[in-house]
C-alpha cells in the first residue's frame, strides 16, 4: 500500500538520467529533485528488506497523549513536578531553580504550569493547585526590582502575546536573570550588540532570547531555511577565554542541570518561532531480551560491558564500521548501492548466532553488505536512535525560520538524547564525515549521503513513514535537510551553550547560599554561643594567607609534581599548566601524555568541569574564585 506510493515517486525521479546527481560539484549541497532520487531509491531497498522480514516486524505504538498529559510529563523532565500535584507544597525548593531562567524559558514554564493548572481543576483532582502567578510572584516578591532598579520585563511568545490575567500587568511579572553575572543594562546592551555576522554562533546569550530579539527588531537577514540554499553558511563559535564546554566535560549532578534547562531553552525557542514542541510517547512493547539486531541499545551495552568493560558504542556497530573502512571508502557509491537482500539476511541470522562467540568469518562480508547491515542495525531498533520523544523535534527543525535557527535547535536536541543513543550518533556521524571525505572517488557527497542516510534515521517503523504520508517530498527534502546539518556541524552540536553552563553556576551558587541560611538557623535553634558561630564562619571564608593573591594551587595526584603554586596571568591557559607539570619528569612514577591528562575546574558554582586547553585561567577564576584546580585523566 504505501510503497506503491514511494515507487510513484521514485518512477518520477526516474525521468532524471542515470549518474546526474553526481556530476555536480561536491560543494553544491542544494537539496532539489536530482538528488532526491537517491532518497526515493534508499526508500524502497528498506520496504523491500521490511517485505523480506515482514513476520518479524513489531511496529511502535506512539501513544496520544490526554489533554494536560503532555504538559505534566513536560514539567517532569525538566525537574518542575514539585511545582503541582502532591508535592506541590514543596515548590519553594523550585525557587532557585526558576530564579536563574531567562524571560522567554519562564514563559515557556509558565505556559506549560497554565495549561496542567486548568486541566486539573477540571479533572477536580484532589491536590494543591498553585496559581502560576503566585509562583512567579513569589520570586519576584524576595527578589524585588532587579539589579538596576527597574522593573523586570515580560516575553510575549507567538501564542501567548494576547493573553493576560485580572490584576497582572501582562502575564506574571517575570524575572530578567538573562544572563549570569550581568545586570539588567548589560543585558540589553549584550542583546543589541550580537555578532554582526551571520555564521557566529553566540553561546553567551539564550537561543530564545536571541530569536525574541530578532522579532522584535524585525532584523530578519540571518540565512533562511528551505532547499533552495546552494551552501550550507560556515558557522563557527567565537573564542570563549572561559573556555568551550562539551558534553561529557561536565559532571553528572551539573549534567541533570543541564539537561533540564535545555528542554526549557528549547521549548522557549520553539514557542517564539511558532513551531509546536511535543514529546511523543511509546507504548511499552515487548522486544528482544538479547541478540543483536531489533534489541533496545541500553540492553544491548548492557550485554556488552560485559565483554568490553566501560564500552559506550555496541560492539557491533563499531564492528561493522571497522569493517566498512577496512576495504576502503574510495568504493564508488558506498552507503547508496545496496547489499544482495538475500545475502544480506543470511549474515544478520549468522551475525546473531556467532557474533560473541567469536566464530563469525568477517572476510565472507563485502563491504556493500556491511554497511547495509550498519543501516539495518540503525532501523531495527526497537525505538529510534533519536528516540520515539525527540524524533518529531528533530524533524520539525526543518521547520524554523533560519539555519542559525535550526542548528541551535539542534545542539540542545543532542544534549537532550540519553547518553548511549547521543554516543551512537556521534560515532556514527564520525564516520559519515569520513566517507564524504573521500567523495571524489566515491563520489559521495554530503548531500548523497544525507539523502542515504535520512530514510534510515527518520522513517521510523511505527509512526515515522506515516508522517511522510502526510506530505511525502516536503518531509523528504527536510529530514535529509536535517540529516545534513548534522553530518556538516557535528562538532558544534556536542557543545554546552555557555548561557546554560553560566545558569548552571548560578543554580549552584544559590542552592549554596540556602545551605549556609539553613545550617546558621539550626545553629540558632541549637543557641550556639555567638562568639563560637562567629569563629566558625571565620574559620570557613577562604584564607588568603595561605595563597597569595593572583595565585592559585594546583595539585595533580597522578604526576610525580602532585602540587604547584601557579601566577595567573592574562595569557596563562589550561594548557601551559598541563604543560609545565608533564615537564617535571620523575622515574618513578607512571609517564602520562598530554592528551592523557587535563586540568579540571571542581566545586564553587560548578561540580566539575574538564578544562579545554585554550582556557584562559585568569578569566576563569574571576568567574569562579572559590575553585579547587586539579590535573587528572578524564573519566571515561
Amino acid at each position: 500500500r504505501r510503497s506503491g506510493q514511494y515507487t510513484m515517486n521514485h518512477d518520477h525521479s526516474k525521468k532524471i538520467p542515470d549518474g546526474a546527481s553526481f556530476d555536480r560539484s561536491g560543494s553544491q549541497d542544494s537539496l532539489d529533485e536530482l538528488s532526491m532520487d537517491d532518497y526515493w531509491k534508499e526508500l524502497e531497498n528498506i520496504h523491500e528488506t521490511r517485505g523480506n522480514n515482514h513476520e518479524e516486524r513489531v511496529a511502535l505504538v506512539v501513544k496520544e497523549p490526554d489533554e494536560g498529559e503532555l504538559e505534566e510529563e513536560w514539567l517532569k523532565e525538566a525537574g518542575l513536578s514539585n511545582l503541582f500535584g502532591e508535592s506541590s507544597g514543596d515548590s519553594l525548593e523550585s525557587v532557585v531553580f526558576l530564579s536563574t531562567l531567562t524571560r522567554t524559558q519562564k514563559a515557556a514554564v509558565e505556559k506549560r504550569i497554565e495549561t496542567v493548572t486548568q486541566t486539573m481543576r477540571r479533572k477536580n483532582k484532589q491536590h494543591q493547585i498553585p496559581d502560576v502567578r503566585d509562583i512567579f510572584r513569589l520570586q519576584n516578591d524576595s527578589k524585588g526590582k532587579v539589579c538596576d532598579g527597574s522593573e523586570p520585563s515580560t516575553v510575549r511568545t507567538s501564542e501567548n502575546k494576547n493573553e493576560t490575567h485580572d490584576g497582572t500587568k501582562g502575564n506574571a511579572k517575570l524575572l530578567s536573570s538573562l544572563f549570569y553575572f550581568l545586570g539588567t543594562e548589560e543585558q540589553k546592551s549584550l542583546l543589541e550588540d550580537m555578532p554582526s555576522s551571520d555564521t557566529d554562533i553566540n553561546l553567551e546569550i539564550s537561543f530564545a532570547e536571541q530569536a525574541a530579539n530578532l522579532k522584535d527588531s524585525s532584523v530578519g537577514k540571518m540565512y533562511k531555511g528551505g532547499g533552495g540554499d546552494t551552501l550550507l553558511p560556515n558557522f563557527r563559535l567565537p573564542k570563549d577565554k572561559t573556555g568551550t564546554t562539551k558534553i561529557g566535560d561536565l559532571a553528572p549532578q551539573d549534567m541533570k542541570k543541564v539537561y533540564s534547562l535545555a528542554l526549557i531553552e528549547l521549548t522557549a525557542l520553539y514557542d517564539i518561532l511558532g513551531t509546536e514542541f511535543k514529546q511523543q510517547k511509546a507504548v511499552k512493547i515487548k522486544t528482544k531480551d538479547s541478540g543483536l539486531f531489533g534489541v533496545p541499545l541500553s540492553l544491548l551495552l548492557e550485554q556488552d560491558q560485559k565483554k568490553v568493560p566501560g564500552t559506550k558504542i555496541p560492539l557491533i556497530f563499531q564492528k561493522l564500521i571497522a569493517q566498512i573502512e577496512e576495504t576502503t571508502l574510495e568504493t564508488e557509491g558506498l552507503l547508496r548501492i545496496p547489499g544482495v537482500a538475500t545475502r544480506v539476511k543470511g549474515l544478520c541470522q549468522e551475525l546473531e548466532a556467532k557474533f560473541y562467540e567469536g566464530t563469525f568469518n568477517w572476510e565472507n562480508v563485502k563491504q556493500h553488505d556491511a554497511a547495509s547491515l550498519l543501516k539495518l542495525f540503525i532501523r531495527e531498533l526497537p525505538q529510534p536512535l533519536l528516540t520515539v520523544e525527540y524524533l518529531k523535534a528533530f524533524q520539525d527543525v526543518q521547520n524554523l525560520p533560519t539555519r542559525k535557527q535550526q542548528l541551535q535547535a539542534l545542539n540542545l536536541l543532542v544534549i537532550l538524547l540519553p547518553e548511549a543513543n547521543r554516543d551512537t550518533l556521534k560515532v556514527l556521524l564520525e564516520f559519515l564525515q569520513r566517507v564524504i571525505d573521500h567523495r571524489d572517488k566515491n563520489k559521495m557527497t554530503l548531500k548523497n549521503v544525507a539523502m542515504v542516510m535520512a530514510p534510515n534515521l527518520f522513517t521510523f517503523h511505527g509512526f515515522g513513514s506515516k508522517t511522510i504520508e502526510q506530505s511525502e517530498f516536503v518531509m523528504a527534502a527536510g529530514t535529509a535537510n536535517v540529516m545534513r546539518f548534522m553530518i556538516q556541524y557535528q562538532k558544534l552540536l556536542w557543545t554546552i551553550p555557555k548561557f546554560i553552563v553560566n545558569q548552571v553556576r548560578k543554580q549552584n551558587t544559590e542552592s549554596q547560599k540556602k545551605e549556609k541560611k539553613d545550617k546558621a538557623m539550626k545553629k540558632l535553634l541549637k543557641k550556639m554561643a555567638y562568639d563560637r558561630e562567629k569563629h566558625e564562619k571565620q574559620e570557613k571564608t577562604p584564607n588568603d594567607t595561605d595563597v597569595p593573591q593572583g595565585v592559585i594551587r594546583v595539585q595533580a595526584p597522578h604526576l610525580s609534581k602532585v602540587s604547584m603554586a601557579i601566577q595567573l596571568t592574562e595569557e596563562l591557559k589550561a594548557g601551559d599548566i598541563v604543560a609545565r607539570f608533564l615537564s617535571q619528569k620523575s622515574g618513578n612514577v607512571q609517564t602520562l601524555e598530554k592528551e592523557e591528562v587535563f586540568l579540571y575546574e571542581i566545586g564553587g558554582n560548578i561540580g566539575e568541569r574538564c578544562l579545554d586547553d585554550d582556557t584562559y585561567m585568569k578569566d576563569l577564576y574571576q568567574l569562579n574564585p572559590n575553585a579547587e584546580w586539579v590535573i587528572k585523566p578524564k573519566q571515561s
